[in-house]
């Protein structure tokens, strides 16, 4: 019964840990990356860019930030997990901020 209720415990933990996970993520200096979205969150308009060097960045947009494809702004749901973007951002403290996003197809 002890072991059931052990296993039961780290079964718990174990997806509680894995819902709340931390993804590793990079700062790098501010300019424009090439990358593939790996991760896109509509509902917290951000995204996780994997650049070419293997970074992984995690950008939040805020009311600033513009988003094109083709030279054309675009909505957010234009968006999608391994789409070709560049972005560039600024680096502010130990977060970056993107002022621009544009899906490269």
């Amino acid at each position: 019964m002890k072991k059931s209720i052990a296993m039961l415990a780290f079964a718990g933990l174990s997806l509680f840990v894995s819902c709340g996970e931390n993804k590793d993520t990079d700062i790098v200096e501010s300019g424009t990356y090439q990358g593939k979205a790996e991760e896109v969150d509509a509902d917290e308009k951000e995204i996780y860019v994997r650049t070419a060097d293997d970074k992984l960045l995690e950008l939040y947009f805020t009311d600033a930030t513009t988003l094109t494809k083709d030279g054309t702004a675009v909505e957010f749901s234009e968006l999608h997990e391994g789409g070709n973007v560049e972005v560039k951002v600024e680096k502010k403290g130990n977060r970056l901020e993107p002022l621009s996003v544009s899906i490269l197809d």
